[in-house]
C-alpha cells in the first residue's frame, strides 16, 4: 500500500503506538532521529505515516501498524480533508460492494490507471435510472442520485461534501443530487486510502469497513455533528410502522433511514442542507439497505428536492431552535395546512412539511423539543393538529436519550388524515421513570416495550386506558384549553409514592448499611517511617510482559454491556452503549484493573465477578496483571495516589488527561504486595458501603417527601 503521502499527527502516532501524546511529545525530545514534521503548524505539526512507522518498527514500539489504524490515519491525513476522503472512500467500497469484479480489474494497474478509470465505471454504479421520476426499474442496479457537477452554490472544483450555507435572508440554493462522480484528478490522491479501503473491505465487507471509517469519524468529531442514536432511531422506525416510501428531510448521517426495515421493493429518500452528510447518508444507505436510495443536498424547507413525493412515512431529527428557517420567504406556501409557523415555531414548520409530503394515512415521526408542546407562539397550530386527527402521540423521553443529553426530548406521531375523526384522542406517554443514572443512558428496552405496547393499544382501539403515570388517551376537547399544552408529564396521574411500608424497608437497610460501614471503617491509622521503594512504571511493567495493557474501543456488539468511565468514577454497574461494529470489543475479566484517562481524578477499579465480560468503554485503560509478578489490590491502591496521579496527568485548557504508562509502583516482593493489597482491598469495601449508605439515605429522603406531600405519610 503506497502511503507515502499521508500525514499523521502527534495524537495519530500516539494513537498508533497505544500511548499518551506526552509520550510522543517526550520522543521528539530524547531521540535525535525522531521523524521531522512535513506539515502542519509550529503547534500541530504533522509527520509522514510511513516515516513514523518505520521509526516506531525500529524502536520496538511497533510490531505492526494495525490495517484498520493505517487506512484511518489515511483517511485523516487526506490533503482534501477527512470528509472528501470518506466520500471517495465511501464510493470505492459501493463499487467493491456491488461489482467486485470491475473493481478488481480497475485497480490491477497503476494508481494513475485506477485513478482514470474510476470515474466511468463509478457513474454506472451511482447513476439512477429515470431519477427525474424518482422510480427505478427492479432489474437495474439499485440507484444512488449523483450528478456530474459541484452542488449548486459550491465553489468551482469543490470536493464533494463542500458545505454551502446561505446567508440569512438570502434565496436558498436549488437541491443538488447527494452525490457527484469524482474526476480522475480529484481521485489520485484518494488512490492509496482506497487501495486500503479495498483491503479493509477484503477482511470485513465493504458495509463495515465504510462503517468504521464514518463511525470513528463521528466520534471524533462530536461537536461538529447532532447524531441520533441507535436505540432511537429504532424505536422511531417501528413506530413509523412498514412502508414502502420512507423520507427523511433532514437525514443527517442516516442514522434514522438505516433503521427502516429494508425491502428490494423500496424507496429511500434523504436531503439535508449540508452536502457532505446528504452524501455520506446516500453511501451509507446504499451499502446498508436493499431499497433504491435518492439523495438530495439542499434546504428542505426554502428547496424542496421532492415536491410531488407522497411517502408512507416520514421520519425526521430536524435543527431545533432555527431562527432562520425560512419565515419571510415562505409565508404563503401550501404545506402551511394547519397554520403558519411563527419565526420561534421552526419545529413546527418541519412538521407540517413532513406531513405535507406523507399520502393519506401514512405516518410522520418526529423528534421534538420538549418546548413546542407547549410554547404559547404554536398553540393554534398545535390546537389545529389535534381537531383534525393528525396529532396521534407525544411521547415523553428519558433524558439523555439523545443530544442535548440534559433536556427531556419528545417524540411526535403524525398521521395524514385521510377524514376528520368524530372525536379523536391524543395517547400521551412519559417515559422519564426509565431514565439512567449518570451518562449511562436510559433504560431502552424498558423505554421501548412500553411506548410500542401503548401505542399498539392505541391505534388498534382509538383510545387507551390509563397507565398510572406512564401512558394514557386524552379526549381532544379536553387539551384544547388556552395554551393547548401537551407535555404529557401535566396530563398523567402522578404515580403514587412508595408507603409507608417500602419506607420502613428502605430505613431497615439504611440501617444495616450503616452498621457494616461502622465495622468496615479503617483502624486509627498508625505512624510508618517515609518508606523509599525503587519505583518502576507502568510502561515499564507492559514492556516487561508483567502487565497487558489495553485501551476502550469505538465499537462492540448491542448484547455486550459496556463499562463507561462514568460507571468507574461512581462505583456503578456497567451502563454505557458503544456503536454497533465488527470492531472486537475488549471484555474485562476478573482481576483487571481499570484506570480513567479523563478528569483527573485518583481513581482505579478492580473488575469482580459480576463486572467481568463487559466491553471496556472509551476513555479507559485496562491493565491485565501477571498474578505470578504483580497483585491486582496492589495495583489498583498504588495508582489511586493523589501524587502519583498528578505526576503522571498533563492539562489542557479544559481538561485533565492521565498517561497511564507514566504511573508509578514500588518494585516490593510478591508477599509485601498481598499485604498492602489486602488493605487496599478493605478501604475498596468501606468505600462501597459509604456509596450505598448515601444512595438509601437519598432514597429514603425522597419517599419520606414524596408520601407527605402525597398524603400516604401521616406528618407524625
Amino acid at each position: 500500500m503506497q502511503d507515502n503521502a499521508t500525514e499523521v499527527t502527534a495524537a495519530g502516532i500516539a494513537r498508533l503506538a497505544g500511548v499518551g501524546r506526552a509520550a510522543v511529545s517526550n520522543w521528539r525530545r530524547r531521540h535525535a532521529d525522531f521523524p521531522k514534521p512535513v506539515g502542519g503548524t509550529e503547534t500541530s505539526p504533522s509527520f509522514a505515516l510511513a516515516e513514523v512507522e518505520a521509526w516506531l518498527r525500529k524502536q520496538g514500539k511497533l510490531a505492526e501498524v494495525p490495517l484498520r489504524e493505517r487506512v484511518w490515519q489515511q483517511l485523516v491525513g487526506h490533503p482534501e480533508g477527512p470528509l472528501t476522503a470518506l466520500v471517495h472512500a465511501g464510493c470505492a467500497l459501493l463499487l467493491i460492494h456491488e461489482r467486485p469484479t470491475v473493481w478488481l480489474d480497475a485497480s490491477a494497474g497503476s494508481d494513475a490507471r485506477l485513478a482514470a478509470i474510476l470515474p466511468g465505471v463509478l457513474e454506472q454504479v451511482l447513476s439512477p435510472v429515470n431519477a427525474e421520476a424518482g422510480v427505478h426499474s427492479p432489474s437495474a442496479p439499485r440507484p444512488v442520485h449523483t450528478a456530474h457537477r459541484a452542488p449548486a452554490g459550491a465553489p468551482a472544483g469543490a470536493p464533494a461534501g463542500t458545505p454551502t450555507t446561505p446567508a440569512a435572508g438570502a434565496p436558498a440554493p436549488a437541491p443538488a443530487p447527494a452525490l457527484r462522480i469524482p474526476t480522475g484528478p480529484q481521485l489520485l490522491p484518494s488512490v492509496p486510502l482506497l487501495r486500503g479501503a479495498a483491503e479493509l473491505a477484503a477482511e470485513t465487507g465493504a458495509r463495515q469497513a465504510f462503517e468504521f471509517l464514518l463511525g470513528r469519524h463521528l466520534d471524533a468529531n462530536p461537536r461538529q455533528y447532532t447524531l441520533t442514536p441507535a436505540e432511537l432511531a429504532g424505536l422511531m422506525a417501528d413506530l413509523a410502522g412498514p412502508a414502502r416510501r420512507v423520507l427523511d428531510p433532514a437525514c443527517g448521517t442516516g442514522a434514522l433511514l438505516r433503521a427502516v426495515e429494508s425491502r428490494p421493493d423500496q424507496e429511500l429518500y434523504a436531503q439535508d442542507s449540508a452536502p457532505e452528510l446528504a452524501a455520506l447518508t446516500a453511501l451509507r444507505l446504499a451499502l446498508h439497505s436493499r431499497a433504491g436510495v435518492r439523495g438530495a443536498a439542499g434546504d428542505t424547507l426554502r428547496a424542496d428536492a421532492f415536491p410531488g413525493l407522497r411517502a408512507d412515512a416520514v421520519l425526521c431529527h430536524p435543527p431545533f431552535n432555527e431562527r432562520n428557517w425560512g419565515h419571510d420567504e415562505l409565508a404563503y406556501d401550501p404545506r402551511w395546512e394547519y397554520g403558519f409557523p411563527a419565526r420561534t415555531e421552526s419545529e413546527l414548520a418541519w412538521v407540517q412539511h413532513a406531513l405535507a409530503r406523507l399520502a393519506d394515512g401514512g405516518a410522520a415521526v418526529l423528534l421534538m423539543p420538549p418546548a413546542a408542546a407547549s410554547r404559547r407562539s404554536g398553540r393554534r397550530i398545535r390546537a389545529d393538529l389535534l381537531r383534525r386527527g393528525a396529532l396521534r402521540a407525544v411521547v415523553a423521553l428519558p433524558v439523555g436519550a439523545a443530544p442535548p443529553y440534559n433536556i427531556p426530548l419528545h417524540v411526535w406521531v403524525l398521521r395524514r388524515p385521510e377524514r376528520t375523526p368524530a372525536s379523536p384522542e391524543l395517547l400521551l406517554v412519559d417515559t422519564g421513570r426509565f431514565a439512567g443514572e449518570g451518562r449511562g443512558g436510559p433504560d431502552w428496552p424498558a423505554v421501548r416495550e412500553a411506548v410500542l405496547d401503548a401505542w399498539r393499544d392505541f391505534e388498534r382501539a382509538g383510545r387507551l386506558a390509563e397507565r398510572p403515570g406512564l401512558a394514557r388517551s386524552v379526549p381532544v376537547i379536553e387539551l384544547l384549553g388556552d395554551d393547548v399544552d401537551l407535555a404529557p408529564a401535566r396530563h398523567l396521574p402522578p404515580v403514587v409514592a412508595d408507603g409507608a411500608e417500602q419506607l420502613a424497608a428502605v430505613r431497615e437497610r439504611l440501617g444495616e448499611t450503616l452498621r457494616l460501614t461502622a465495622d468496615l471503617a479503617p483502624p486509627p491509622a498508625a505512624p510508618a517511617p517515609g518508606a523509599r521503594w525503587p519505583l518502576t512504571t507502568i510502561g515499564e511493567l507492559a514492556r516487561g510482559g508483567a502487565l497487558m495493557m489495553r485501551t476502550g474501543g469505538n465499537g462492540g456488539h448491542a448484547r455486550v454491556p459496556v463499562l463507561t468511565d462514568h460507571d468507574v468514577l461512581a462505583g456503578t454497574a456497567p451502563s454505557g452503549t458503544l456503536p454497533e461494529s465488527e470492531e472486537e470489543p475488549v471484555l474485562t475479566e476478573p482481576g483487571d484493573v481499570v484506570v480513567p484517562v479523563l478528569g483527573g481524578g485518583s481513581v482505579a477499579r478492580v473488575i469482580d465477578d459480576a463486572t467481568a465480560g463487559a466491553a471496556l468503554g472509551r476513555n479507559l485503560v485496562l491493565l491485565r496483571p501477571d498474578r505470578a509478578a504483580l497483585d491486582p489490590w496492589f495495583l489498583a491502591g498504588f495508582l489511586r495516589g493523589t501524587a502519583n496521579n498528578r505526576q503522571a496527568s498533563s492539562y489542557a485548557s479544559t481538561a485533565t488527561r492521565l498517561d497511564v504508562r507514566r504511573l508509578q509502583l514500588p518494585r516490593l516482593p510478591l508477599d509485601e504486595q498481598r499485604r498492602y493489597g489486602a488493605r487496599f482491598r478493605a478501604l475498596d469495601e468501606f468505600e462501597r458501603a459509604l456509596r450505598r449508605a448515601s444512595r438509601l439515605g437519598e432514597q429514603l429522603v425522597r419517599g419520606m417527601y414524596d408520601g407527605l406531600t402525597d398524603g400516604t405519610v401521616a406528618p407524625d
